[in-house]
């Protein structure tokens, strides 16, 4: 799938057939968020790969956006180390995104959802089992979806402007 196909086609989908992911498609997806760009080349992210029905269980019991995570076969935890980088935030977005289109781009569907910053964050964060000097910057289903929503983009013309800022 061409690059531009993939960001262009992609949605969330929070609704996913009970079949497995093959360890092979998880595996590429997530170099894909290895190979993501980061500030300084620090790479400052850890993936954790959620697949035990009661962790999810636990996750999909707090989460305010992301009830759906217990549904999808797998979950993927972005975790960041907030000194690892100088800008681990925009860092871990990188590689979430990667994510996301790599997972679009071998039939999958997958959402990203928010956490960080959150209340949900430090509860998810000992479900996980994660350090204290770590964040959650994303948790993200993902599976072979049932649905396949469509949503609209605003016009370019409405986004850019030339040499200054101008609502349009």
């Amino acid at each position: 799938m061409d690059v531009f196909e993939a960001i262009r086609e992609r949605r969330s989908i929070r609704q996913y057939q009970a079949k497995a992911v093959p360890e092979e498609k998880l595996t590429q997806i997530l170099e894909a968020g290895r190979w993501a760009p980061s500030s300084g080349n620090r790479q400052p992210w850890k993936f954790i790969v959620i697949k035990d029905e009661e962790v999810k269980s636990k996750l999909a019991s707090i989460a305010p956006f992301g009830r759906f995570i217990d549904k999808a076969p797998v979950g993927i935890a972005v975790v960041i180390d907030p000194q690892g980088s100088s800008h681990p935030v925009e860092d871990g977005a990188a590689a979430t995104q990667n994510i996301l289109l790599a997972a679009h781009a071998l039939d999958l569907g997958a959402c990203w959802i928010g956490s960080y910053g959150s209340d949900y964050e430090g509860r998810a964060r000992e479900i996980l089992g994660i350090p204290h000097d770590r964040r959650i910057l994303s948790l993200i289903s993902l599976g072979y979806p049932t649905e396949s929503p469509e949503k609209g983009r605003v016009e370019l013309s409405e986004l850019v402007s030339c040499d200054r800022y101008a609502d349009k």
